[in-house]
């Protein structure tokens, strides 16, 4: 099933947060920052890619179940795989 980029704009947002998260990450380990801190930043990022996932993962659903869709079951299947695989 293919998603219209508009309707992600939410889940874009997030990873572009998520990016910049990780990329923070990677530079408090260069510069030896506290555990503490880096596992803080570590989890947030985590957090971040997690709901930007759900969020698409919830598009694909709006639109199997909204649409007429010839491929409603397979798609639904599929989207509860992709939905479990997070969890």
């Amino acid at each position: 099933m293919r998603l219209d980029p508009s309707d992600l704009d939410s889940a874009l947002k997030r990873l572009r947060r998520a990016h910049g998260q990780l990329g923070a990450v990677i530079r408090m380990i260069e510069e030896g920052r506290d555990c503490k801190d880096v596992i803080t930043q570590l989890s947030a990022c985590s957090s971040a890619l997690d709901r930007a996932g759900f969020s698409i993962i919830t598009t694909g659903l709006q639109q199997c179940m909204t649409e007429d869709n010839p491929d409603r079951e397979a798609d639904l299947a599929a989207m509860e795989k992709l939905f479990l695989s997070l969890a």
